[in-house]
């Protein structure tokens, strides 16, 4: 990620002797001073991108946006700005603006420049490194307003203090027009207002912002800061959109928030909040009747999707203290097993936010949190508080300890269940009546396994398929909904355990991914409401049970084809009701044309489903993946859970009514 590439780099002279391809084979005695090179100024950002930003992809492209962003919720951290808007213009430039104290004016000493032109010119730059310009950060390496300005076409900026209103315009990094006091209608109070023009030399795929992503993640900074309003507004459509965040809760709404299409077994999250050795902690929780846990972590606004030290200290605490009051209150016998951590995690809904002064990271996307100062703090802070929650509320106190017994009884059953699947050999599976159809290949990267539906497509995929790469499993009717069941109902189901056999890498914790058989599963479904609902079954096992399948990219979905046309020599495979309509429109009026409706994939012979569903040269997949992991549980827990009430809210607003075609 940005932040690994970026803490490699601590200064632009750093990335000497950068040479050009062609120089990679230049014979060693040719070697001399002349092939040293050293990039100023901000050179280096626009010759290697991909090292301060990650990705010059549409990733990196809406990075910088929470690059300026975070200058200013630190402004709001140190407790001086209390409002941030966003705004996407109509040619799709970004305008940040915050109400802080604004970006100094005056002569920075060791440049000689104004500290506002030193800000977006010079690497490293800014209030972070211990000059007493913040306690707490979330822009880690000081680089951020720079690197904005290196990958824009144009940036300016604008300082409201003292009453006055400063301005300086940069074009890809230098300055255009230097700082200057302008006779300007003050925007805001006090504070800064940067615009840029992401540059589309860099950006080459693609310069244009998503309005879903941005909201998405200032909903999210909105709840990590309690009491700081971020307003987002997109001005390109003809009637703009414009939302505003404000949680005076902070995280204890953002679990409300999580849980909103779930059960609770108690009203009001449980809050920590506390201070120890400069670290603040944050910690909000809830239980559901659900099966499974939703643990979201943070360290100075950052997503920790590795966890560390501060989630190692938040559960090592819950797994304590349940244990604890459990044993004092004869809810587990002296002889009995303690409960474990997946077990009273089960069902738990929380959010860990630190804010740490020194925050050290590491893991493969250096989103692992590896303090240990921020692992005690944590501890000792939840510790004191959960075990006066829970004295304070002995029956809540018990539903969570039941769910726990319930779970590691469940988890027992499913250790058993988990034992006798792994005996299971690829060659049992195989010779199992109606199941696995393997390919011949032993290289899981050109390997693929389609799931389909029915046992007569089943035996059509296997007739008509490429027997070297591809292998079938077909499926007897629906899968068990796994949002609603237990880990030992799950292993009990023989589609479910025939599956994971199947694939070879364990589920759940056992997951590991480089174990899969394929690097391709395929779920081939008919194309009506029962083919959608086992589609939508299978997506939520992957999803709760092998999720990094589906973070690999490896889960696709087939498309067949609803209609075949046919006139004369003319043959034409349809994939929806408008499509076929424009193409009866084009055909001549006789011979009339012939339209098979394909009612399911059993309907097509081997051939036919080669050549429209599993031909690679002529297939159309489409890859599941889930950019936002948050909003992609709420939705499974919301489709696939218990309550009714909101999956009926979304089925009326996402509701379409197709017209009967005239044919």
């Amino acid at each position: 990620m940005a932040e690994e590439n970026k803490q490699a780099l601590s200064e632009v002279e750093a990335l000497a002797a950068l040479e050009d391809e062609t120089q990679m084979h230049t014979k060693a005695d040719d070697y001399d001073a002349s092939q040293i090179q050293v990039l100023e100024g901000l050179e280096a950002v626009r010759k290697r991108p991909g090292m301060y930003i990650g990705t010059t992809t549409s990733q990196g492209l809406h990075h910088l946006v929470w690059e300026i962003v975070d200058n200013g919720i630190d402004e709001a951290l140190a407790g001086f700005a209390d409002h941030i808007t966003v705004t996407i213009e109509k040619d799709n430039s970004i305008t940040v603006t915050d109400n802080g104290r604004g970006i100094p004016v005056d002569i920075q000493v060791k440049t000689g420049k104004p500290a506002l032109e030193t800000v977006f010119t010079v690497l490293h730059a800014g209030g972070k490194f211990g000059g007493g310009g913040y306690k707490v950060s979330g822009g880690l390496h000081g680089v951020g307003a720079s690197v904005v300005n290196a990958l824009s076409t144009n940036l300016d900026a604008k300082v409201v203090r003292d009453g006055k209103v400063y301005a300086i315009d940069f074009q890809r990094g230098h300055v255009k027009s230097q700082m200057r006091e302008i006779a300007e209608e003050q925007i805001i109070e006090r504070g800064t207002i940067v615009h840029f023009l992401p540059d589309p030399d860099i950006f080459r795929e693609t310069v244009v912002f998503d309005a879903k992503i941005l909201t998405t993640r200032v909903r999210e900074l909105a709840f990590l800061n309690k009491g700081l309003r971020i307003s987002i507004t997109d001005m390109r459509p003809e009637k703009p959109v414009s939302e505003s965040f404000f949680y005076e809760g902070g995280i204890k709404e953002y679990v409300k928030y999580l849980d909103a299409s779930k059960e609770v077994l108690f009203t009001e999250p449980v809050y920590v909040e506390g201070l120890e050795n400069g670290i603040m902690v944050e910690v909000a929780l809830q239980y559901t009747d659900d099966y499974h846990s939703n643990l979201l972590s943070f360290t100075n606004n950052i997503h920790t999707y590795e966890g560390g030290t501060h989630e190692t200290g938040f559960k090592t605490a819950l797994t304590r203290v349940i244990n604890d009051y459990a044993r004092q209150n004869k809810l587990i016998k002296n002889n009995d097993e303690t409960l474990s951590g997946e077990d009273v995690r089960e069902g738990l809904t929380a959010v860990v936010s630190v804010k740490h002064p020194d925050p050290q990271f590491e893991g493969q996307t250096k989103t692992k949190l590896g303090n240990s100062d921020a692992r005690a703090a944590t501890d000792r802070m939840f510790s004191e508080t959960f075990s006066r929650f829970m004295l304070e509320n002995p029956e809540v106190a018990r539903k969570i300890i039941e769910k726990g017994l319930v779970a590691s009884k469940a988890r027992i059953a499913a250790k058993r269940a988990r034992e006798v699947t792994r005996k299971k050999s690829g060659l049992e599976i195989t010779n199992l009546p109606g199941k696995l159809a393997d390919n011949t290949s032993k290289d899981p990267a050109i390997s693929e396994l389609f799931i389909v539906e029915g046992d007569s497509a089943g035996g059509s995929a296997k007739q008509g398929r490429a027997r070297l790469t591809q292998a079938i499993l077909p499926i007897r009717g629906k899968i068990l909904n796994v949002e609603k069941a237990s880990i030992d109902k799950v292993l009990a189901n023989e589609e479910i355990r025939s599956l994971f056999t199947a694939m070879g890498t364990g589920f759940g914790n056992d997951f590991d991914i480089a174990k899969a058989h394929y690097h391709k599963l395929i779920i081939m479904t008919d194309a009506d409401v029962d083919g959608a609902h086992i589609r939508t079954l299978l997506l939520t096992l992957f999803y709760r049970y092998m999720r990094p399948l589906v973070e690999a990219g490896y889960i696709y979905i087939a498309q067949p084809p609803l209609y075949q046309i046919r006139q004369g020599k003319f043959v034409k495979y349809i994939d929806s009701d408008e499509e076929l309509q424009a193409v009866l429109n084009q055909l001549p009026a006789s011979p009339k044309p012939s339209i098979q409706r394909y009612k399911g994939l059993g309907e097509m012979d081997a051939e036919q489903l080669w050549e429209t569903t599993m031909d690679p040269t002529r297939r159309r997949l489409l890859r599941v993946d889930p950019v936002d992991a948050i909003e992609a549980d709420q939705i499974f827990e919301m489709l696939m859970g218990d309550r009714v009430e909101p999956r009926r809210e979304f089925i009326e607003n996402n509701a379409t009514f197709v017209k009967d075609l005239d044919i």
